[in-house]
């Protein structure tokens, strides 16, 4: 019923594609598609659906992206990557913007194995050769081979440090008894309702720790003049752009 280089249905083979994709193992397919069709793919049927994954993903990966954009979230996500028998640790760049519309969409992602600025530097040149040339602001932890590739690319964009990681890195350096108790204060700076009051918060948390844990306000200040940027835009806004959470719930 099947031409003769033509053996799945399209559904079949889109199905077949999705499993790939997910993660499935080829042995495992090729038992699925067997139960399901009497016959496993050959090697030429999995060789043809990779093909065919790596056409469509070349198109995504080089499409032509918009002028402006609200909101860029940059982050490195680690992974571990099966090639074979073998997994590696893997880090993905990854680039997530959102529109003037409020639309979010991956922009786009490059593999390394660590994280630097050649890497950085090379995603958001890509960016910019595929047409993005005004972001309206740029949220991101606080890596030292993404900020000098950011202040290279993007000298002018407002940038908003992620709070979640620098939360993160202050309480490293308090004791666990005092975590609980010093998280409530930190995170209340960045609750207030208007920047004034934010700045008077955490002036009075420095004041307050400054001796206790000299660690924890050297890391607090840290690019300080980049953790409160998100004042600048509408209360709406703020949950969604204090962190780089958006990139690892996507």
């Amino acid at each position: 019923m099947f031409e003769r280089y033509n053996r799945y249905e399209p559904e079949v083979a889109e199905a077949l594609t999705q499993m790939f994709v997910s993660g499935t193992s080829t042995h495992k397919v090729g038992e699925i598609a067997a139960t399901l069709m009497g016959v496993a793919p050959s090697a030429s049927a999995v060789s043809r659906l990779n093909h065919t994954l790596t056409e469509q993903f070349e198109t995504w990966r080089e499409r032509s992206l918009l002028v402006h954009y609200r909101i860029l979230y940059l982050d490195g996500i680690h992974f571990t990557v099966r090639h074979g028998t073998q997994t590696d640790a893997t880090i993905i760049l990854t680039a997530l913007g959102v529109d003037l519309e409020g639309n979010r969409e991956v922009l786009a992602f490059r593999a390394c194995a660590e994280e630097d600025k050649d890497g950085w530097s090379c995603l958001l040149q890509d960016l910019r050769n595929r047409g993005v040339a005004e972001i309206d602001l740029i949220v991101t932890d606080g890596h030292d081979g993404l900020l000098a590739a950011v202040g290279s690319l993007f000298t002018a964009t407002p940038r908003q440090r992620c709070l979640v990681h620098k939360q993160r890195n202050v309480l490293n350096a308090v004791p666990h008894r005092e975590r609980q108790e010093v998280a409530a204060e930190l995170g209340g700076i960045w609750k207030q309702e208007k920047k004034e009051d934010a700045l008077l918060n955490l002036a009075a948390f420095k004041a307050k720790y400054r001796q206790r844990y000299p660690e924890a306000i050297r890391s607090l200040i840290e690019d300080e003049e980049h953790l409160l940027t998100f004042y600048a835009f509408p209360p709406v806004m703020h949950r969604y752009i204090r962190s780089t959470n958006a990139i690892e719930s996507l």
